[in-house]
């Protein structure tokens, strides 16, 4: 039996994120992808302060990535918000839906087809503030201060009024 598999999408350029820009930079991570060959590409098109491009600065990237490719673009945020810095980050989780096809060799034989769904991350990283009430925001960081030692010293000086 030959499978192939083909993922579907209701609309393959659609995003999880409410109100993004048309001409927003996509970064498509793959189980196969390089992570440095992502984030040369990443890093260099969001430094690019006072350079224009078309006519726009560019001031959003949005990473996506399913299956096995979910941890590498974790990753690849993470990586590029220590290397810019000042980023907001809104995160969406999220299901494709594949179909499995199996075809017999054999003439006349039906194939056999399955449907599964697979885990997807869609990350928005932005210069510019993001709602902070939009579900999955995170602030930029403090530089020094991690996030939870920034929750600590707020429940330290809430202790002390």
């Amino acid at each position: 039996m030959s499978h192939s598999t083909c993922l579907s999408l209701k609309d393959s350029n659609s995003f999880p994120i409410p109100g993004l820009a048309a001409d927003i930079l996509h970064m498509r991570v793959k189980e196969g992808s390089k992570i440095r060959n992502l984030l040369r590409f990443a890093t260099a098109r969001m430094q690019e302060e006072g350079e224009e491009r078309k006519g726009a600065l560019l001031r959003q990237v949005i990473f996506t990535g399913s299956g096995r490719g979910v941890t590498k673009t974790i990753t690849c945020v993470e990586i590029l918000k220590r290397k810019v810095g000042g980023l907001h980050q809104v995160s969406k989780l999220y299901y494709k839906t594949a179909s499995d096809v199996w075809e017999s060799p054999q003439t006349g034989a039906s194939s056999v087809s399955m449907q599964r769904t697979i885990p997807s991350i869609c990350i928005l990283l932005s210069k510019d503030p993001l709602d902070p009430q939009e579900p999955g925001y995170q602030p930029p960081e403090t530089p020094g201060v991690t996030n939870e030692d920034a929750k600590r010293q707020r429940v330290l000086l809430g202790s002390i009024k």
